[in-house]
């Protein structure tokens, strides 16, 4: 069965990150800034999700009537390696599938700005996705942003915590907006649409 084809179940939409604001800019929450960008477009503040570590909106995606769908827009604070926790208490308590969640993350073995969606998969080393995994199985979608390899020897944890780079940030917003109409286009119109629309 599509996950889309009941209307009448939400969906969550995990952006992974770190929370406070020496992370805020950093590669590795790139997940976050989309999952901002979703809420804005939704016209929702981000409030504190009951005894859950995190923050969540809730709104509805796409045009008004039978053809939008409801959606929960969820930041975990916890650090990226916990996310896990809070997504699935957060699942559990508005009965989400699990194939109705995405994670919106940071991926190095794809090209900065560069999109793929897919469901299930493994984790890549990508220690958000393996907490997640972990507590829920893997049969989620996944909306992968690419930020690239580090330069030189500089190791993969230390890239990931940095702020993007001034040449990045002169087209971040844009790849951001983009990564948030793929996640739109996904919960409307489902999964294979919306990697031949933005799979790239």
């Amino acid at each position: 069965m599509d996950v889309t084809s009941d209307p009448s179940a939400p969906w969550l939409i995990a952006g992974l990150g770190n929370p406070g604001p020496d992370y805020a800019m950093n590669r590795h929450n790139v997940g976050f800034m989309v999952v901002d960008l979703l809420a804005e477009r939704i016209g929702g503040r981000f409030k504190r999700a009951g005894k859950a570590q995190a923050q969540v909106v809730e709104g509805r995606i796409g045009p008004p009537g039978p053809g939008s769908r409801r959606v929960v827009v969820v930041k975990p604070m916890s650090y990226m390696n916990l996310s896990g926790g809070p997504v699935n208490a957060l699942r559990d308590f508005y009965k989400v599938p699990v194939g109705n969640i995405v994670a919106v993350h940071d991926e190095l073995d794809i090209d900065f700005g560069t999109l793929r969606l897919k469901l299930g998969g493994g984790d890549n080393g990508h220690n958000g996705l393996k907490s997640m995994t972990k507590v829920m199985g893997s049969d989620y979608h996944r909306v992968r942003f690419g930020i690239g390899r580090p330069p030189g020897r500089m190791p993969v944890a230390d890239f990931v915590l940095k702020d993007f780079s001034s040449a990045e940030r002169k087209e971040l917003d844009y790849f951001v907006d983009r990564a948030a109409d793929a996640v739109e286009c996904l919960v409307i119109e489902g999964l294979e649409r919306a990697q031949s629309t933005y799979n790239s």
